[in-house]
């Protein structure tokens, strides 16, 4: 079989699916991508460059159409070559966000295509209006509903569509739902795992066990998208509380959804402002971004793990701490809500609530051993919903092989 991804930033979401179907003898995988160093063995990497960026003249509510329409047009050209030296795929598989997927019917029509939908934006009743220190201004909202057009020219140029989440499958107009199949990326449980034995490191040379009162927060990056600001509000009355608590952070400084800074500041050197001297920078560790392996440490030492969000799209990071057998403080909002039930396989707290989430850490701290059957219960529901062999990779490819042989999958409800 031949198949074709499209990814940006390879290979996105589709590393596992692609190293299995590489994997196999008779299949043929090509990736298009910009260029970045990753690579899987037998995957044939083809780069593509847009012609241009956008215009500087171009109406700002349709600039990110603009690129959208710039690189479907180099996806189209870089297909176009691969064409004339004969590769046809049997199945088209890409990220419908940057417009890299509208236009490959045109080339293939016979081809099922089969795009990732990750979300729908609202300009009200979702993330753009959730949080009130940040408002929209009135010409947001035109913009918002523009920025859809990506949308909804992807969903009528697929054959078929998959969605992480079924609260981020929800977000798409009622109209379409019905093509789009919920489908999570899935963890790999064999290795998002406890380890009671596990240590970490600090840059320093301190050494954190499971034994000490270890409080994580890991995001991308450090932004108020991910709450980083009401965590770091909370900071002075969570270490005022727990004396012994050492809070770390994974996450860089740049950022990845919501309003942009100023060249040269980030969210964090402006919560650190904000809050000065008023708390122990001592047992405040900023790690930055870390390799996996020691992520996946980290983890395995918390003991309590903080997960905020927006109603946006749910990050990994979340699902991978619950894998590890976190004790999970997160966020009262619909996408968490999907996985986490309050009290038992983790607890929730307002978004917005400082003292509610320095009560829930400490409650977590003063309990351990009560919160080893919450803990316990959280990898149980990865390991069943979200397992990345057992579940959502099979998942996954018996819906690519229902593509491939012309037949519908069955509409989602």
């Amino acid at each position: 079989m031949k198949y074709l991804f499209v990814h940006q930033n390879f290979p996105g979401q589709y590393r596992h699916v692609v190293q299995h179907l590489a994997a196999q003898p008779d299949n043929q995988v090509v990736f298009l991508t910009h260029k970045n160093d990753n690579r899987i063995p037998r995957v044939v990497r083809v780069e593509y460059t847009p012609a241009r960026l956008p215009g500087k003249e171009t109406h700002h509510y349709i600039r990110e159409l603009e690129a959208a329409v710039l690189n479907g047009q180099a996806v189209l050209r870089a297909c176009d070559v691969l064409d004339k030296k004969g590769f046809v795929p049997d199945v088209m598989i890409g990220h419908n966000a940057w417009g890299e997927t509208l236009y490959l019917k045109e080339l293939w029509p016979r081809a099922a295509l089969l795009s990732y939908f990750e979300f729908y934006y609202h300009g009200r009743g979702t993330d753009c209006d959730f949080d009130p220190e940040y408002p929209l201004a009135p010409d947001d909202f035109p913009r918002i509903r523009t920025k859809n057009s990506i949308n909804l020219l992807g969903l009528d140029a697929a054959t078929w569509g998959q969605a992480p989440t079924e609260w981020q499958r929800s977000q798409y107009p009622a109209e379409y739902r019905s093509k789009i199949s919920v489908i999570h990326e899935g963890i790999d449980t064999d290795v998002v795992r406890p380890d009671p034995a596990a240590s970490f490191e600090l840059d320093g040379g301190a050494r954190l066990t499971r034994d000490q009162e270890i409080i994580t927060f890991v995001s991308r990056n450090l932004e108020p998208y991910r709450g980083f600001h009401v965590m770091m509000r909370a900071l002075p009355e969570l270490l005022k509380r727990r004396p012994r608590a050492q809070v770390v952070f994974v996450g860089g400084d740049e950022v990845s959804y919501g309003r942009r800074l100023p060249p040269g500041e980030s969210y964090r050197s402006r919560l650190l402002a904000e809050l000065g001297d008023g708390f122990d920078a001592t047992r405040v560790h900023f790690l930055g971004k870390i390799p996996y392996p020691r992520y996946l440490q980290l983890l395995q030492v918390s003991a309590a793990h903080v997960y905020l969000t927006y109603p946006f799209v749910l990050s990994w990071s979340m699902l991978e701490s619950m894998a590890a057998g976190c004790a999970l403080v997160a966020s009262d909002t619909p996408p968490v809500r999907e996985i986490v039930r309050d009290g038992d396989n983790g607890l929730l707290v307002d978004f917005f609530s400082t003292s509610q989430l320095v009560a829930r850490l400490s409650e977590v701290l003063d309990h351990p051993d009560r919160m080893q059957a919450m803990r316990d219960r959280a990898r149980q529901t990865i390991v069943e919903r979200y397992d990345l062999r057992r579940v959502c990779l099979p998942a996954y490819l018996k819906l690519i092989d229902t593509l491939v042989t012309g037949k519908t999958p069955a509409p989602a409800l």
